[in-house]
């Protein structure tokens, strides 16, 4: 799996918060639920970056939209807390519900932000017009910024606005690339071989309607 540059610095995005006694913020957006798979995704990257935490002894803090992805990321947390064998720094607290409502969500995270002042700053899931808000205050604060998302509209906002941004399939592709889970890897791969084979089927198909065969001569 070839490299992605913003999965490549969240070790340098982590220790950066620690060695400048800041925490780190991680939220996956407003336009998601816990059945998208942009959500899941998030999640198992959220899993990576709190074991992260956890060894380096830096604050996490995970603000969301939604009582059941609050609920579930606890636990996501709090398992990757006990992997690195440091169940006892894990708050609870940490992992909150702020607001349903989209600009509510937008300025509750935005002031954690200011009152915080992260030195880094996750922006994964699903995001809406809040994205470019929360990016250019996390800006204003000074955090490296790695962002991604699966919506078209918003990743203009990421691109300009953020350190480094997962593009689409990146985000999808992100938990095996950090894990190096062998059973992600392959489902990956098995993804791509796919696409080609129905790349090929549909050139082969559009050649097919094309060709008229009864001619002496092919015709386009």
């Amino acid at each position: 799996m070839r490299e992605i540059a913003g999965l490549k610095a969240v070790e340098e995005a982590v220790g950066r918060a620690t060695e400048m006694a800041r925490p780190v913020l991680y939220t996956p957006g407003w336009g998601g639920d816990i059945q998208r798979p942009t959500t899941i995704a998030s999640l198992n990257i959220l899993s990576h970056i709190a074991e992260k935490t956890a060894q380096y002894d830096c604050r996490l803090v995970f603000p969301t939209h939604d009582p059941v992805i609050m609920a579930v990321a606890q636990e996501v947390v709090r398992e990757s807390y006990a992997r690195a064998g440091q169940g006892d720094r894990f708050s609870e607290d940490d992992i909150c519900y702020v607001s349903s409502s989209q600009f509510g969500y937008a300025a509750a995270v935005e002031g954690m932000i200011t009152r915080l002042k992260p030195a880094s700053i996750f922006l994964l899931g699903t995001f809406e017009a809040e994205s470019l808000i929360l990016a250019e205050v996390g800006n204003t604060v000074g955090a490296i910024q790695i962002a991604g998302t699966d919506s078209t509209i918003q990743l203009a906002f990421f691109i300009v606005a953020c350190d480094y941004t997962l593009i689409g399939e990146e985000v999808f592709a992100a938990s095996g690339y950090l894990s190096q889970d062998a059973s992600i890897l392959a489902s990956v791969r098995a993804q791509d071989v796919l696409k080609i084979l129905i790349a090929i089927f549909l050139v082969g198909a559009i050649l097919w309607a094309t060709i008229d065969p009864t001619s002496g001569w092919w015709r386009f």
